[in-house]
């Protein structure tokens, strides 16, 4: 197993201490650092490397620092990729954004990102193709892992209550708008009506508890952060949206992916293994969280775990492009076929 780097780099009181230690223990995470190779292969003329009789082949993986990514480093740990013959080095960046371009420009082999961020990649014509999914919603309101939260004497009591309020979101334009405004739009509310904020997700929970927007979208462990502090759930708007909602994938490049048909395979396989692992094992997936997000054992054990499918689920692809045409953010469905 290789070592992680980096590549990036009165009444708000509490939540702002709360939120800031989760965001600095994150941050933690992202700030810039220097490859730490720990692999006690050997490298080989050709990019290889051998460990005994196996030979294996070095991949480094974009991931988040975030709860979604657990299966991988269980994966890791558990030694599934070592045996599909992959030596995995994960790099952290702060978002999808920046993990796009690091899998087409060959400084990741494999990268994960949102679904919505793959499909506008994909209208824009970047050639990526999604090789395994990367997480989903429980499908359960109320018991996700990520949902739209409020103050309890906000008056905010439905999801149709969000229409006209100012809501705190991490990007614009992207998958969480969608899923609010279909939430908002289900409920019998005018997603139109809505005023977006962006806000990275440590700075929500304070801007929700000062009033300075009327709600806000968040993921665990902020979910949880927001909980503790007296904020409750509006709605869960990735199961709203859909139960079986594929919130991200992991993916690589088109030409990657054509190169190198084996090693695609081979991460499959390791992959599959990891969410069937993550799945049957929870305790794991908790404890896993101090190796990469230096999540406080409370936190660890509070947050709400999402669902790790082991296999794509073409309708959320649709439905998700579907849903970024009917807000604009699309002219028109692209050919989707690399994400499926």
């Amino acid at each position: 197993m290789r070592h992680t780097r980096t590549i990036r780099n009165a009444r708000t009181k509490a939540a702002m201490l709360a939120v800031a230690a989760i965001g600095a223990l994150t941050l933690a995470a992202c700030s810039s650092g220097t490859t730490e190779p720990t692999s006690s292969a050997s490298e080989t003329s050709t990019g290889t490397a051998t460990t005994g009789t196996m030979e294996m082949t070095p991949i480094t993986v974009g991931v988040i620092p975030i709860l979604d990514v657990a299966p991988l480093y269980l994966g890791i740990s558990q030694g599934f990729f070592a045996d599909a013959g992959l030596e995995v080095t994960t790099e952290l960046a702060q978002g999808g954004a920046a993990i796009v371009p690091g899998v087409t420009s060959g400084q990741f082999q494999f990268g994960f990102s949102n679904t919505t961020s793959l499909i506008l990649a994909t209208a824009n014509g970047i050639s990526i193709q999604a090789v395994a999914p990367g997480v989903s919603s429980t499908g359960v309101d109320g018991a996700d892992f990520g949902s739209v939260l409020a103050t309890a004497d906000s008056g905010i009591t439905s999801a149709a209550d969000l229409a006209g309020k100012k809501i705190a979101v991490n990007t614009l334009n992207n998958i969480n708008t969608s899923t609010i405004n279909k939430m908002v739009s289900d409920a019998g509310g005018d997603p139109s009506t809505i005023t977006y904020v962006e806000l990275a997700f440590p700075d929500i929970v304070p801007a929700i508890v000062s009033g300075d927007v009327d709600a806000g979208q968040v993921v665990e462990p902020f979910q949880t952060v927001g909980e503790g502090q007296g904020l409750v759930q509006v709605g869960s708007n990735y199961a709203l949206t859909d139960p079986n909602l594929m919130i991200a994938e992991y993916f690589t490049s088109t030409d990657y992916a054509d190169a190198n048909p084996d090693i695609v395979a081979a991460f499959q396989e390791a992959m599959t293994k990891s969410f069937e692992y993550a799945t049957a094992n929870p305790d794991a997936v908790r404890a896993a969280l101090a190796d990469y997000t230096s999540m406080d054992e409370a936190t660890q054990q509070a947050v709400t775990l999402p669902a790790w499918n082991t296999t794509i689920d073409d309708n959320t692809v649709d439905l998700l492009a579907q849903l970024a045409v009917q807000d604009g953010f699309l002219t028109e469905v692209p050919d989707l076929t690399g994400l499926k």
